[in-house]
């Protein structure tokens, strides 16, 4: 059985996951099986915590956060000598990644940002926080963090 492709047009769903789990199953992918598990465990538990069926903000804060827990392994096992840990995060790292939206464009970017700044009438690099505060939801994802604080810095130092 060939593995199960993502084709993203908004975002995928708990549904989508739950088969694609069923597929892994079936097909005995180690890896989409193990990873799917843990996302799908991150969701239900966010889901009691917040006593209701997660939006997609919430879906994309819980992918997000699971990334950036393998992206840490990764970089412990591989401080730690353990190639075989940092090899099976890494895999499965790759697999959260295709889960994602695509990511928007330099200048996708920077017209938000643009568009948060005048939001907030910003006019220097001490209004930072208040554009991010804005600038953060609307790219729900879409954009590491890190890249829209330097898009942020770049145009408010102008």
């Amino acid at each position: 059985m060939s593995p199960v492709t993502f084709i993203i047009s908004d975002m995928v769903t708990k549904q989508d996951l739950e088969q694609s789990l069923k597929d892994a199953l079936r097909a005995g992918d180690e890896v989409r099986k193990r990873t799917l598990r843990m996302l799908l465990s991150a969701i239900k538990l966010a889901e009691v915590e917040k006593r209701m069926p997660l939006d997609e903000a919430g879906f994309r804060s819980v992918l997000q956060r699971e990334l950036k827990v393998r992206q840490e392994t990764i970089a412990d096992a591989e401080r730690a000598g353990r190639p075989d840990i940092a090899s099976e995060s890494r895999a499965e790292l790759d697999f959260l990644k295709q889960l994602l939206p695509p990511s928007i464009s330099r200048a996708e970017l920077e017209a938000l940002a643009k568009q948060a700044m005048q939001q907030t009438d910003a006019k220097g690099p001490a209004d930072m926080g208040k554009v991010m505060k804005v600038l953060l939801p609307l790219l729900q994802g879409r954009a590491d963090g890190r890249e829209a604080s330097d898009a942020v810095r770049k145009l408010l130092s102008e």
